[in-house]
């Protein structure tokens, strides 16, 4: 399959019978939108290889990898999965990494790192650059907000670059890399790019200072506990397509086009440029997938946009008529949902809130200037109940905080100076925001970026550089 606009047969729903161990029958029925009438096929069959757990263990042994490819039943059960039980899954992501591996491996050998890492990927989204988790991670390598922003990922209402191909994987080799430097072992790294470190140095700590996977391997917390044998199922099933009778037609794959990069600081709709330069709106989402609303805001940044690069031409011979028209469509309306779309954070800047005993998300709005509902989204509150102490993500506007804040009594200071650096002693119940309104030209990402802060999290008796 080519990135060029797709057929207009939208829905395709395959049913299968497994009839034995060795074959699956399967009936696919086309629909097309435009007559409303069915397509179907002739009913089609293929062949499921068996293959032994020895067969399996010898074949792992033959692949060549930096990353170790421990085989035992939990990892048998996975490869199962993936050859036998689950084949339509392992052809989808089949289809999908011809497009998204030479992305991966330019990357990944970019930072010196194990080419088998890109099979990673598919077990964090399945190689679906939109994929978003129950616990907001979003994109190919389901980065959530904090970890995504450390590694220099923006996202708002606009715009997710955790979703952008070529910019998350960047994030994640540089993030994973980090991981293996903090362990110095791979399936650890692994282990902590799902869980986070700290769960790993917990289980580390209950086996009994062991530093190895599968001696830790029951501390850890149970997702994790299936992640590393699926990254070594996964590696296993792609590196032996063939003997598992998993081979794709030409047809069937994404073929990666060239593309270049527009860089526009103005409103754009995607829409209107890609009617202008005659790329349809399918290849216009899916070249630009971090593009969230069909458009860019205007920006004191830059966004990039990527087009087909056969467009390219005919985009800087006719530029400035094309960018003044895409960036009058739909501008009024964007911004408005922008900044009143419930849990937008558009132009916002994000406060963390520490739940106090009498605390209510009533109260907690009124004080920020927010509604009870934005709250509720940005924290993924299914009701109003809180707890004291929980963390409550708060998206404020610029300048619009409500008097309550504003006339709040500054913490009180105790102040340190070292070798002519001033020191805020921090005292409990202390937020940085409340550190920053008590010295002046102070603000929270000043006091992060003075102290090397990766979150807004503090502690009683932490010393903070105030000047």
């Amino acid at each position: 399959m080519t990135l060029r606009c797709l057929s207009r047969y939208r829905l395709i729903v395959t049913f299968g019978l497994f009839l034995s161990s060795k074959f699956v029958f399967a009936q696919t029925f086309i629909h097309d939108p435009e007559s409303d009438s069915l397509f179907i096929p002739p009913l089609t069959y293929e062949y499921i290889p068996d293959a032994t757990y020895n067969q399996i263990e010898k074949r792992l042994k033959n692949i060549e990898a930096a990353i170790p490819l421990n085989f035992n039943e939990r990892v048998k059960s996975f490869i199962d999965y993936f050859t036998v039980r689950d084949r339509e899954y392992t052809k989808m992501v089949l289809r999908r990494s011809t497009y998204y591996f030479p992305i991966f491996e330019e990357i990944l050998a970019k930072h010196n790192l194990p080419d088998e890492l890109k099979y990673l990927a598919i077990v964090e989204s399945g190689l679906n650059s939109t994929a978003r988790s129950w616990a907001a991670a979003v994109g190919l390598w389901q980065f959530i907000y904090y970890t995504g922003r450390t590694y220099g990922l923006h996202a708002d209402w606009y715009v997710d670059e955790r979703m952008d191909p070529v910019k998350s994987t960047e994030a994640a080799a540089r993030y994973i890399k980090s991981l293996y430097n903090m362990f110095g072992d791979w399936e650890l790294a692994l282990a902590a790019y799902n869980c986070g470190p700290g769960n790993v140095r917990k289980a580390i700590r209950r086996s009994g200072y062991k530093r190895k996977f599968w001696d830790i391997y029951r501390y850890l917390p149970r997702e994790t506990r299936g992640y590393v044998p699926q990254f070594v199922a996964i590696t296993y099933a792609f590196n032996y397509t063939e003997e598992h009778n998993l081979i794709l037609d030409d047809s069937e794959y994404m073929y990666p086009m060239a593309t270049d990069t527009i860089m526009v600081k103005d409103f754009l709709n995607l829409s209107t440029l890609g009617s202008l330069i005659d790329v349809c709106d399918e290849e216009m989402d899916f070249l630009n997938p971090s593009i969230k609303r069909k458009a860019v805001p205007q920006s004191p940044k830059y966004f990039s946009v990527r087009i087909p690069s056969d467009k390219m031409g005919y985009f800087n011979e006719h530029r400035s008529a094309i960018l003044d028209s895409a960036s009058k469509t739909g501008k009024k309306e964007l911004e408005y949902l922008a900044r009143n779309t419930v849990g937008s954070t558009y132009g916002r800047d994000k406060v963390i809130h520490r739940v106090r005993s009498g605390d209510v998300l009533g109260r907690i709005a009124q004080r920020y200037r927010v509604r009870v509902s934005d709250i509720k989204k940005w924290n993924n509150l299914r009701s109003n109940t809180i707890r004291v102490g929980q963390r409550l993500n708060i998206w404020l506007l610029p300048n619009t905080y409500s008097s309550t804040v504003a006339q709040k009594k500054p913490t009180k200071t105790q102040d340190l100076v070292v070798d002519g650096t001033k020191y805020h002693i921090v005292q409990p119940g202390d937020t940085l925001w409340d550190i920053s309104k008590a010295y002046s030209n102070m603000s929270i990402e000043k006091l992060k970026k003075l102290n090397n802060l990766k979150s807004n999290r503090i502690k009683p008796g932490q010393k903070l550089v105030v000047g």
